[in-house]
C-alpha cells in the first residue's frame, strides 16, 4: 500500500510539473532587453529579497495569495505574466508553484514561472542580468 501511495504522489507531482510553463533566466533577460512586448513580472518571494535586489520593474506580491491577487488583479488575463522567487533552490521553493497555480485559477492564460535552479543571486544577479534595489512596488 505504501508503494502505491508513493507512486500516486509521484505521478501527481510529475503531472503538475509537466503543466507548469517555465522560462529560463537567460531567456527572460533577453526578452526584457529586446524591443518586443514585455511580460508583467511578479516577485512572490520574501520582502527582504525584493528590497535587496530584484528584476527592474517587477511588482512585489510576496508569498501568499491575498497580496498576489491584489498585485495582478488589474492585469489582462491574456497577457504574459512571469512569477519568480529565488529564495532557495527550485526544488525547495514554497512560493512559485502555488503562485503559478493561483494565477491559473484566476484565469491568467499565459502565466509562467522563471526557473531559478539555485537562488536569485546565483541564477540572475551573478550572471550580470539587470537588477535594482528598493522598496516594494505594488
Amino acid at each position: 500500500m505504501k508503494a502505491l501511495v508513493l507512486g500516486v504522489t509521484a505521478a501527481l507531482v510529475a503531472g503538475l510539473a509537466a503543466d507548469m510553463v517555465l522560462v529560463q533566466p537567460k531567456d527572460l533577460a533577453a526578452q526584457l532587453a529586446g524591443k518586443g512586448p514585455k511580460p508583467a513580472i511578479v516577485h512572490v518571494g520574501p520582502n527582504f529579497l525584493y528590497r535587496g535586489k530584484h528584476i527592474p520593474g517587477s511588482i512585489y506580491a510576496g508569498p501568499g495569495f491575498d497580496a498576489l491577487k491584489q498585485a495582478v488583479d488589474k492585469l489582462p488575463r491574456d497577457g504574459e505574466i512571469v512569477v519568480y522567487c529565488g529564495c532557495c533552490p527550485w526544488s525547495h521553493c514554497p512560493n512559485v508553484k502555488p503562485a503559478l497555480e493561483y494565477l491559473r485559477q484566476m484565469g491568467f492564460t499565459h502565466a509562467k514561472a522563471m526557473y531559478v535552479e539555485t537562488s536569485f543571486a546565483t541564477d540572475w544577479t551573478d550572471k550580470g542580468y539587470p537588477v535594482e534595489a528598493g522598496t516594494p512596488r505594488r
